[in-house]
């Protein structure tokens, strides 16, 4: 399937609360909200058990089969729904596997610090990668009117190919994208890597993201102070050519289509799109078309499902928010 989430038969390893950014993964269940024990049974994320086991090879010649010590070691879990073993990437000595339960525990202590609430948890890529999201439960009214909820999520990987992270997400709800502002004084994301310590690590994150409500209070003032700025369509232009370059005179007829289609998409927008009429030659509106247009319109590489590819994308790639770092960084004050 093209959003990864996986599945078995009519099962899934996902659990959705409500219908959102990054929902369309997989179903939703009745109600509001989710609890971390919910997640780990309904949503089979609990049991896998996720080891290290030894490498070994062996040679094949004329004369026999000679076994190779190898360096590293496979990442094993018990599948969730066949229980049998199952390899999911290659580690070095020092990985030390943090397992969903971890994940869920750290997640139901700041629900109880912050009030935030279970919103989606899901397996991807086999088991490699899992997300948990949580919202907050006070949204933010930019300019009075235009509502954008704050949500944390949490991202681990079972293959060794990222670091437990913690990320602060503003989801503007009217059109359901993600916002990503790279505020002066307050860091969105933290990492933790996967080492003996991360259990340790993962409780001082807990204090450290007592930023994340000085986070808002940042992100809503730079966003009211986008909102009473007025943009020009020349401004929105220019800044749409810093955010994403303009092409040589002699590129390719497949770079110069993919521009033409890429402005005409954030043109309409800027002019035409109803999730901008309330904000509209704003500042704000520059920005949200941006985000929108990378949330819902960017191209990705999936013959069918591209929502569900975008979708995934938000949770597993830095470049959507690369490209809305850039964006609000054009319309900080010189």
């Amino acid at each position: 399937m093209s959003h990864q989430i996986e599945t078995h038969g009519n099962r899934a390893a996902a659990l959705f609360a409500r219908t959102d950014p990054w929902h369309r993964l997989g179903t939703t269940i009745e109600g509001e909200a989710f609890t971390a024990e919910q997640a780990m049974t309904l949503g089979h994320l609990g049991g896998w058990d996720v080891r290290k086991v030894p490498l070994s090879a062996s040679e094949i010649t004329s004369e026999g089969v000679t076994p190779l010590d190898v360096p590293g070691f496979a990442t094993v879990r018990t599948n969730p729904f066949t229980q049998a073993p199952e390899a999911l990437g290659v580690v070095g000595s020092a990985y030390h596997p943090l397992q969903n339960e971890d994940h869920a525990e750290f997640l139901n202590r700041l629900a109880d610090e912050s009030g935030a609430i279970f919103d989606t948890a899901g397996s991807l890529r086999g088991g490699r990668q899992v997300f948990v999201t949580m919202r907050l439960p006070e949204s933010l009214n930019v300019g009075g009117s235009d509502r954008v909820d704050l949500n944390i999520a949490a991202l681990n990987s079972h293959d060794g190919s990222s670091a437990f992270r913690l990320l602060v997400t503003p989801v503007r709800v009217v059109c359901a994208n993600t916002q990503a502002a790279a505020l002066r004084s307050h860091k969105a994301s933290i990492s933790i890597r996967h080492t003996r310590n991360a259990k340790a690590a993962v409780q001082a994150a807990r204090e450290a993201l007592g930023l994340t409500f000085a986070y808002a209070e940042e992100f809503e003032a730079e966003a009211e102070r986008l909102i009473n700025t007025t943009m020009t369509d020349a401004g929105f232009a220019d800044m749409t050519a810093r955010v994403f370059g303009t092409l040589d005179r002699d590129a390719s007829k497949r770079a110069q289509t993919a521009e033409r289609e890429r402005v005409a998409n954030l043109d309409r927008l800027w002019f035409d799109a109803n999730t901008q009429a309330g904000i509209r030659q704003t500042a704000w509106a520059g920005y949200q078309s941006v985000a929108e247009y990378v949330d819902h319109f960017a191209p990705v590489r999936a013959k069918s499902g591209k929502a569900d590819a975008r979708a995934l994308r938000l949770l597993t790639s830095d470049e959507p928010t690369r490209i809305k770092h850039k964006a609000w960084a054009a319309l900080a004050p010189a």
